[in-house]
């Protein structure tokens, strides 16, 4: 009967070697057939995503760190071949985050082509006005189906680009191909492995998610997002906030003052978003509240600490050279914003009160006063 035919088991030997053999073979040769089933099933290793983090500072440095962390294939590409030979023999990197002692799988080099090659995500972890060259560098070198990463919070300040118009713009990449990576994310509480999040942001989900899986660690948990323009509008804009609330501590003013900055700073920030195409919604998530709280309260924050010095009365150049000679991202994005804001007729009083104090010789006093003296309205 034909019900029984088809519920008797099939004799397993006979379903293997029909799978990769041919019968009429196995019939003409005893020893193809022995040779067949000794022969041992070999399972796929299971593959390791390469990732190469371009730049080997304190955040770049602690990406690489949470991507090895993750079972990624991880190469730190450093400009001096001594922090890539301290990491490589010592497992640190004293210079940019002290006290850290990163995974021995970790390996790294002041290689560019070296640390891209065949590459499956390529982070891309130079201060935002550099990029543009060093991407121009490394181009050539970049596998043409990686996902590029940017880690970079800042508006070109000759272009009034984000980031991503000058990823692609210069790598030829295609947008479904460059992410963003913002959050809450200060380097040094993320190497120790204090519990945080972030967001990777690209206009293809499936690539967002290549990259969320990339990067997810027992601390580490990143979400995604497709509205690039405000994950990048909120991590640029957050920096001259973060400059406010630091001028306004180094007066000596209080935490409402602070609390007044972030409030009212989250506000211009969303307008400025919308206005160039972002989801507002995004502004009230990681990438944007999350970000702005976390760089405008905690000492870690380069920008807060770079404002607090000018709050007390330093002057620009004291507080360059107060940070090893660095000038904080929002110093340069103050001007590059309030450009975008005109452009945009968006009223942006705390980024255009920044950028008098950073550039046109205003006091914090100056700005604290124009801000408070500011017609009245509603919220």
């Amino acid at each position: 009967m034909a019900g029984t035919r088809h519920n008797r088991e099939p004799k397993a030997n006979k379903v293997a070697i029909s799978m990769y053999i041919d019968v009429s073979e196995v019939k003409q040769s005893a020893r193809i057939v022995a040779a067949a089933l000794k022969c041992p099933i070999v399972q796929p290793e299971e593959y390791a995503v390469k990732v190469a983090v371009m730049g080997a500072g304190s955040w770049g440095t602690t990406l690489a760190k949470v991507f090895a962390d993750a079972g990624c294939d991880v190469r730190l590409w450093a400009r001096r071949s001594e922090v890539a030979a301290e990491i490589n023999q010592q497992h640190t990197n004293n210079r940019y985050l002290s006290g850290i002692v990163l995974p021995e799988a970790l390996r790294a080099t002041d290689n560019p082509a070296q640390a891209l090659e065949d590459s499956d995500i390529v982070v891309l972890g130079v201060p935002s006005q550099t990029l543009r060259d060093n991407l121009s560098e490394w181009a050539a070198a970049i596998p043409q189906t990686a996902i590029l990463v940017s880690l970079a919070k800042g508006i070109e300040k000759d272009t009034f680009e984000r980031m991503s118009q000058v990823i692609a713009e210069v790598a030829g990449t295609p947008d479904t191909q460059i992410a963003v990576l913002s959050g809450p994310n200060l380097a040094r509480e993320i190497a120790e492995e204090q519990p945080a999040a972030t967001v990777i942001a690209c206009t293809d989900e499936a690539n967002a998610q290549k990259v969320q899986a990339a990067l997810s660690a027992p601390y580490f948990r990143p979400y995604t997002n497709t509205d690039v323009i405000g994950c990048e509008i909120g991590g640029a804009c957050k920096n001259v906030i973060a400059l406010a609330c630091g001028m306004a501590a180094g007066r000596g003013l209080g935490e409402n003052t602070v609390a007044t900055v972030i409030t009212r700073g989250l506000a211009e920030i969303t307008r400025l978003g919308t206005a160039m195409g972002a989801d507002p919604r995004t502004f009230a998530g990681l990438a944007g509240l999350g970000d702005l709280v976390a760089t405008c309260s905690s000492p870690l924050s380069r920008n807060r600490t770079f404002g607090a010095r000018l709050g007390e009365g330093k002057t620009l150049e004291d507080a360059k050279a107060a940070t090893n000679g660095q000038v904080a991202e929002g110093v340069i994005s103050s001007m590059s914003i309030s450009r975008l804001a005109e452009i945009h007729e968006v009223d942006m009083p705390i980024t255009r009160a920044v950028y008098g104090v950073c550039h046109m010789g205003a006091s914090v006093h100056d700005m604290v006063a124009a801000l408070m003296g500011r017609t009245k309205k509603s919220e």
